[in-house]
């Protein structure tokens, strides 16, 4: 029995895992990566003397499905978190607190957020804000609930930071699943976001692995025993008679690799592409997914006075590249404080010209907004880098959901295929990690039927 995995991210890694788990030590499972290393949008780097991620750069330990991988592969016990440091709003050239009690942004309350934001609560009908099987975007959601102030210095910011999207090109049912339920019981959007906002336990929201999230990476591949294939380009795509075959390596020498069953784990053009001849309306669901592309400079200082905080968010309307900063030294207490290290984000989905710039001329910007942002002359950092990461956040679109949902209906008549990651299932290492799980799951239940 041989499954084969296009894509060597988490997402990936975490369907191999899964399916060793389920299919036992005489399955043979295949990941085939197209780059020269494995682990996707995670990438930890040495950077002065620290392991520091140059991409994603934690694991939500709100929800389960990362801290359970890395319990798995015995990564438990190196679990960390940050500290209790807030992040702040950069709004009218100050630092200002990020108001508790939100939802991405949007309060249950509107007088905890009336210190930031002119709070404008419409009220339409007496109908539910949803009506079963709609979707609308997070904007017009927002600005038609409690005005364009909410959505412009809360939201946005918060969207921006997470998907570098425009919030009204974002669906409101894939970017926020549980809301979008509660807004199809209630008329006022307040009373949804109180219904589903998870009271505060005092358990933190992040955890990292003390040593860089490159460790789980390495821990997953390990445990999951597959057979990795580093640089191997996965172009073409065959169902058979018994199974799948694909067409990968270098267009002058190609291979062929026969499968049992298929996952695709890579971005949804890609996916797209392989799909096209096997199953056309999947494979136009996945075209229509668009991606925001991000860079990241990361700066090291011998001394830098920082506020006490763990970083900050800045709106759109600010009119600068900068969109948020990670006090990376004061956010995570377990790297020691012999150095500050910062990491700044620039890129917002549309900001394809700013990230063309050379590396020098990224970093020059990044250390100049962030000088405005902080209100002081930021010294001459000691190490600096920049990450490019283009098409690297996919923007869900309103009725995306539905659109997967129905493009995975569309796989099923062919057996033995499956989409998962963040093109499919969401942004982030959890997110990741249950969706290549869940595919996974797929994959075994049908292959033990047939099997029987």
């Amino acid at each position: 029995m041989r499954v084969l995995i296009v894509g060597g991210g988490i997402t990936g890694l975490a369907a191999a895992h899964r399916l060793r788990e389920r299919l036992g030590e005489d399955a043979e499972i295949v990941v085939a990566e197209r780059s020269d290393r494995l682990g996707g949008k995670i990438h930890t780097v040495d950077f002065a003397g620290r392991p520091v991620e140059a991409g994603a750069e934690s694991l939500l330990a709100a929800r389960p499905e990362a801290i359970d991988l890395a319990k798995a592969v015995g990564l438990g016990d190196a679990l960390v978190h940050p500290s209790g440091l807030k992040p702040a709003l950069s709004l009218d050239g100050r630092l200002r607190d990020f108001p508790t009690g939100t939802m991405m942004g949007i309060p249950a309350d509107p007088a905890d957020v009336a210190a930031v934001a002119d709070v404008k609560e419409g009220h339409g009908s007496d109908r539910p804000i949803l009506a079963p099987g709609a979707d609308m975007s997070v904007g017009e959601l927002v600005r038609s609930r409690l005005g364009s102030e909410v959505l412009d210095r809360l939201v946005a910011p918060m969207l921006s930071g997470v998907y570098a999207g425009d919030v009204d090109r974002l669906s409101v049912t894939a970017v926020m699943p549980q809301l979008a339920s509660a807004l199809r019981r209630h008329s006022r959007l307040t009373d949804a976001v109180a219904e589903v906002k998870r009271p505060a336990s005092g358990k933190p929201v992040f955890a990292t692995v003390d040593g860089g999230l490159g460790r789980l990476v390495k821990a997953t591949s390990a445990e999951a025993r597959a057979d990795v294939r580093i640089g191997m380009t996965v172009r073409e795509l065959r169902q058979t008679p018994y199974g799948w075959e694909v067409v990968a390596g270098p267009v002058p020498d190609p291979m062929k690799v026969t499968a049992d069953a298929v996952i695709l784990a890579v971005p949804a053009s890609p996916a797209a592409r392989l799909l096209r001849g096997v199953e056309p309306e999947a494979a136009a669901a996945l075209s229509g997914v668009a991606y925001a592309s991000v860079a990241l400079a990361a700066f090291a200082f011998d001394h830098i006075d920082l506020p006490e905080r763990s970083g900050f968010l800045a709106p759109a309307s600010a009119g600068r590249a900068v969109k948020a900063a990670t006090f990376f030294s004061q956010k995570w207490p377990h790297l020691g404080t012999r150095r500050a290290i910062l990491r700044v984000s620039m890129g917002r989905i549309g900001d394809e010209a700013l990230l063309q710039s050379d590396d020098a001329t990224l970093a020059k910007t990044a250390l100049r907004e962030l000088g405005e942002h902080l209100g002081q002359r930021i010294p001459e950092p000691v190490a600096q880098r920049v990450d490019r990461w283009g098409g690297a956040l996919p923007q869900y679109a309103p009725g995306h959901p539905e659109r997967i949902r129905a493009a995975r209906e569309k796989l099923r008549e062919h057996r033995g295929i499956a989409i998962a990651g963040a093109a499919v299932d969401g942004v982030g290492i959890a997110a990741c990690i249950a969706s290549g799980r869940a595919a996974a799951d797929e994959i075994a239940a049908q292959l033990a039927t047939e099997s029987d």
